[in-house]
């Protein structure tokens, strides 16, 4: 059983930085792909930001140039850092594993931009 922990949601006013942290455990070397995806209010779930195993990130045209994803030294970790925040940032966001063939989702972690 793959279980994940996200952390560093909350309040951002617009123009402002954040940085998720996602923790995996329970997956070991099975883990091929971290990512992080979010859920705004009325839509479906879209990807924010993945990276592989060997370092190659795909980022969402609307977060490229103000998002970095990034592994963690501990295994099976994975950062996302976000600037200049935009209201229409504001969604639930959860982390993302492939794990084999399959992937696990964690809770998700809610951001809000707003002034």
């Amino acid at each position: 059983q793959v279980q994940l922990v996200e952390s560093g949601g909350g309040l951002v006013q617009p123009g402002g930085s954040l940085n998720l942290s996602c923790a995996a455990s329970g997956g070991g070397d099975r883990i091929n792909l971290m990512g992080w995806y979010r859920q705004a209010p009325g839509k479906q779930r879209e990807l924010v930001a993945t990276i592989t195993t060997a370092g190659m990130t795909n980022y969402e045209d609307s977060v490229k140039g103000r998002t970095t994803i990034s592994r963690g030294n501990v295994k099976n970790t994975v950062y996302l850092q976000m600037s200049r925040l935009k209201p229409e940032d504001t969604a639930v966001y959860y982390c993302g594993v492939r794990v084999g063939l399959f992937y696990a989702w964690g809770q998700g972690t809610q951001v809000t931009v707003s002034s």
